[in-house]
């Protein structure tokens, strides 16, 4: 033991009981400020860790044969299926079930449990259409890279992936009425893939984020079909609402997007403004206001320019 060292005597040379009163204080002091005292927290609260394994489960119920064990067969995929619904819903139930009682408990129990069931049997009977979208987003991307040599690669390796399977999902339980658990997948896809998508979104079918890193796509903005983003583009709001006292409202605020638009990587579209069908959003533009269909938007000095053009003749970005 070196000179100055405290002794060895195996407790901690302060008093714990005294922090653990102190952070019951500070605890209790900001549920007081929330309006959360009494009976706060009695149902639980939904749990990031156990909603993150919930889609785990539901991904491997959508694509079995891939993202489910590797030991199962063509002929048991329904039985694995059928499981892992089984598996992966009553836990769904809690966590939205857990949700409903911190956001509104005044309904009471028997509103809350109609609402929760609700809630995941319509998610289920969903869920065929959101494979169906999800197979139009690997097709999209197979169609639209060609560094991929199979759609099972894409579903395999692609992170985008991940995060559209996330978001699907997220979107679906946003629309039903769970958005703190819709919001919580997809805190987990971004915090999995660097993509960034608030289950809000509306986003169409045939949608691509190539490579994906960095992407931030608003609650409020709408995606068509078809469009294709690449890495680091935001689409984001310009700036907020607010009430005669200055309280943050939510409105529509980010950008619509239509069919068949090839946004650029680190192009920045901020505002509910319209990128017209068939444009091309080149890299690193800073976009605020709308743009018509078949445009070119590209980065010049000192602005920027925008064109109506072919979007699939490659002569119009030999300048780029």
């Amino acid at each position: 033991m070196e000179m100055g060292d405290p002794p060895a005597t195996g407790k901690p040379p302060f008093d714990i009981a005294t922090i653990v009163t102190q952070l019951r204080d500070v605890r209790e002091s900001w549920r007081q400020s929330q309006g959360h005292a009494g009976e706060f927290g009695a149902h639980g609260f939904p749990s990031r860790l156990t909603i993150g394994r919930i889609i785990d489960v539901l991904s491997a119920a959508l694509f079995p044969l891939r993202l489910g064990p590797p030991e199962l067969k063509m002929r048991d995929e329904d039985q694995f299926v059928h499981t892992s619904l089984e598996t992966a819903l009553p836990l769904l139930a809690e966590q939205v079930r857990m949700e409903l009682y911190y956001v509104r408990p005044e309904r009471g129990t028997a509103a809350i449990e109609r609402a929760v069931t609700a809630i995941v049997e319509e998610l289920t009977v969903r869920l065929p259409a959101i494979r169906a979208l999800l197979d139009s987003d690997l097709e999209a991307a197979f169609n639209g890279d060609p560094a991929a040599r199979s759609v099972d690669e894409v579903l395999l390796c692609y992170p985008f992936t991940v995060a559209l399977i996330h978001h699907r999902v997220a979107h679906e339980l946003h629309l039903l009425g769970a958005p703190l658990v819709a919001r919580i997948i997809a805190e987990n896809a971004h915090s999995r893939t660097g993509i960034d998508i608030h289950p809000g979104a509306s986003i169409g079918e045939s949608f691509f984020i190539d490579h994906g890193t960095g992407v931030v796509i608003g609650q409020t903005a709408i995606i068509g079909n078809r469009v294709r983003l690449y890495q680091a583009v935001t689409l984001g709001a310009r700036s907020f609402v607010t009430d005669a006292e200055g309280r943050l409202l939510n409105t529509p605020r980010h950008p619509i997007i239509e069919d068949d638009v090839t946004i650029y990587a680190g192009a920045t579209v901020l505002g509910r403004i319209t990128i017209g069908k068939g444009s091309v959003i080149g890299g690193n533009v800073w976009l605020t206001r709308s743009v018509p269909a078949g445009s070119r938007v590209r980065q010049t000095q000192p602005s920027i320019n925008i064109e109506t053009a072919d979007p699939c003749d490659p002569n119009e970005w030999a300048s780029l």
